[in-house]
């Protein structure tokens, strides 16, 4: 009977020090978990990269071109236009 007392205890420490660092596994694991999700939320998102100069021109044509389709359909008004036209422009 002891050696059973003796392989039942044996059993019950292991079995409770499993339990114990795994909980410690766990919990140190959603603490990183936590922290990289603030991380990522605290991250402003990258900024786009600048387009090369020759786009800038194109892109700004098309801007306005747009803007013509939507004035000449009635869309914008005179100064709509002008007004989005000098943000373009100037930008």
């Amino acid at each position: 009977m002891p050696g059973l007392l003796r392989g039942v205890a044996r059993t019950a420490v292991v079995a409770g020090t499993a339990t114990a660092v795994s909980n410690r596994v766990s919990r140190r694991q959603a603490g990183r978990w936590a922290e990289q999700d603030a991380e990522q939320q605290a991250a402003p998102p990258p900024a786009a990269p600048p387009p090369p100069p020759g786009d800038d021109m194109t892109a700004k044509m098309d801007q306005l071109k747009q803007l013509g389709d939507l004035k000449a359909q009635g869309v914008l008004t005179e100064e709509e236009f002008a007004a989005q036209k000098s943000k373009i422009l100037a930008g």
